[in-house]
């Protein structure tokens, strides 16, 4: 049995149950006039926060798409995961890094302004970062969007910390001799903070540090930035794939 192609429709946009269902704008037109859809289809719709329905195209305008619902399902938030803090800087394959975090089910990713930071950060997040990570869950199926952030500095780096259950500094330091596991990510709400190319300085690192930030290592390799976010990421979908397959918490 094939995929079924997967469309995005906002919470606030779901009807009550047992409602048809209009789809506008370029959700509509992509199912209409790219994918070429025709009226008895079945496809999926998702919210991004955990709903999922089968629909079947009941009536089709040119930018319009009147969907009948089958099931739909709400999928338990995940007790655990991982929310990378990003230095900003200007490496190329930001979006390609937003697309794996919702490929490996990272829980968010925040943009900060390092002293090494090249390049100013966005004071709000961008409508290319979202519509990038809503194509990615098209693709790979995710019923959970990331949560997107700028969060400014050092200081509010600290204080949006706060809410995490486990925060990790991932370091270079050639002193660290805790190596970062898939487990240590699989136990509440995690932040992992990754300095920029160049990394972070000594005194932030002294105080996320006093912030009690565990700083923890990737390895003996000198990491590129996207190349550490990737590896941590991956590091914590193994941690929640070996979770879930024990207690079933997806």
């Amino acid at each position: 049995m094939s995929r079924l192609n997967s469309f995005f429709l906002a919470s606030d946009h779901w009807p009550r149950a047992g409602e048809d269902i209009l789809l506008e704008g370029p959700e509509a037109r992509h199912m209409l006039q790219v994918l070429r859809t025709m009226p008895g289809t079945e496809v999926r719709l998702f919210d991004g926060e955990g709903r999922t329905g089968h629909f079947v195209l009941v009536e089709s305008a040119k930018r319009k798409a009147v969907l009948r619902p089958g099931s739909v399902r709400r999928h338990p938030a995940r007790r655990s995961g991982v929310t990378l803090a990003l230095a900003w800087s200007k490496a190329s394959r930001r979006g390609w890094l937003l697309e794996k975090s919702v490929e490996l089910y990272g829980n968010g990713v925040a943009f900060w302004r390092s002293e090494r930071s090249q390049g100013a950060l966005p004071k709000t997040v961008k409508d290319s970062w979202k519509e990038k990570i809503v194509q990615s869950a098209k693709q790979c199926g995710n019923p959970w969007l990331p949560h997107l952030y700028t969060i400014g500095g050092i200081q509010d780096l600290i204080t949006f910390a706060a809410g995490f259950e486990q925060r990790f500094l991932l370091w270079e330091s050639p002193q660290l001799g805790t190596l970062l596991q898939p487990d240590m990510l699989s136990h509440g709400r995690s932040l992992a903070v990754i300095g920029p190319e160049g990394g972070i300085t000594e005194q932030e690192a002294e105080h996320l540090q006093e912030a009690d930030f565990l700083p923890v290592s990737l390895g003996k390799s000198v990491l590129r930035w996207e190349t550490a976010a990737l590896h941590c990421l991956s590091l914590a979908f193994h941690g929640l794939m070996t979770a879930s397959q024990t207690n079933g918490d997806v």
